[in-house]
């Protein structure tokens, strides 16, 4: 690839800086062993919590940012984007519910106040971060493609004017939306153009929220526009998690197959 691009949660995170500074001195020693400059984009893990804050700032700079290449642009979202206190208090019910689940398991992590809150699905977007983003649009008019990435899937919240503002100022452009934290594949149609939820990735697999596979995205830009291919494991997949051209009866791996 000419270049990386992701969808957050790269460390565990924590709270402890040292802690913190070890997980990122791992991640970045693998990520440098890429033939590819990697373009980082935050997730909870990474983000939800001062400490983590501070970290990613002192180390990568901003957690939200806009570059072009080959007349592609991309926007990198942070989805954790709380006030200080909001984030405070986030933060401590994420540390209780992971204590509840070490203790009780994951089925009683799902039962927290932190797992049901509703920043859990959509995280949050500032008024600066949506004004940073309006005006990269503004500024990049006639782009061939627009890619946004982000973690959290902020248009699950109706009422976030932040996004509302974002998603308005894209218009009729050609674009794909790329986020994660479910840790499962799903393909959705939104005002016409692809918002895709990457799967597992290299995480915990959650088959109960859909098809949880460890894959990669390949995107090719041409002159027609974005393609986009699923490098599952086990074989490949289209935008939509299906195996092209009909081919979901299809056997793609030899020890499963029947005779």
């Amino acid at each position: 690839p000419e270049l990386i691009v992701n969808v957050g949660d790269l460390i565990e995170g924590g709270t402890d800086r040292a802690e913190l500074d070890q997980q990122w001195d791992s991640f970045d020693a693998r990520a440098e062993k890429a033939h590819a400059p990697i373009f980082y984009t935050g997730g909870n893990h990474d983000l939800l919590g001062e400490e983590m804050h501070k970290t990613w700032e002192d180390r990568l700079g901003a957690r939200y940012y806009h570059f072009v290449y080959r007349n592609v642009l991309f926007l990198v979202l942070d989805t954790e984007d709380h006030s200080v206190e909001r984030l405070r208090e986030i933060a401590q019910l994420r540390r209780d519910a992971l204590a509840v689940a070490a203790e009780e398991g994951w089925d009683a992590f799902g039962e927290t106040e932190y797992a049901n809150l509703p920043e859990d699905e959509t995280g949050m977007i500032s008024e600066e971060q949506s004004d940073y983003m309006v005006k990269a649009l503004a500024d990049n008019p006639n782009v061939r493609w627009t890619f946004l990435l982000m973690h959290k899937a902020p248009w699950a919240k109706e009422d976030m004017p932040a996004w509302m503002a974002i998603e308005q100022a894209l218009g009729d452009r050609p674009y794909t939306v790329f986020h994660g934290h479910r840790h499962a594949y799903r393909h959705q149609q939104r005002n016409g153009r692809d918002f895709i939820r990457l799967a597992t990735t290299g995480g915990v697999m959650l088959p109960e929220h859909g098809p949880s596979w460890d894959h990669l995205v390949w995107v090719t830009i041409d002159d027609e526009g974005a393609h986009i291919a699923n490098l599952k494991m086990s074989g490949v997949l289209d935008n939509t998690g299906t195996i092209p051209l009909d081919g979901d009866d299809v056997c793609l791996e030899a020890a499963l197959c029947s005779d």
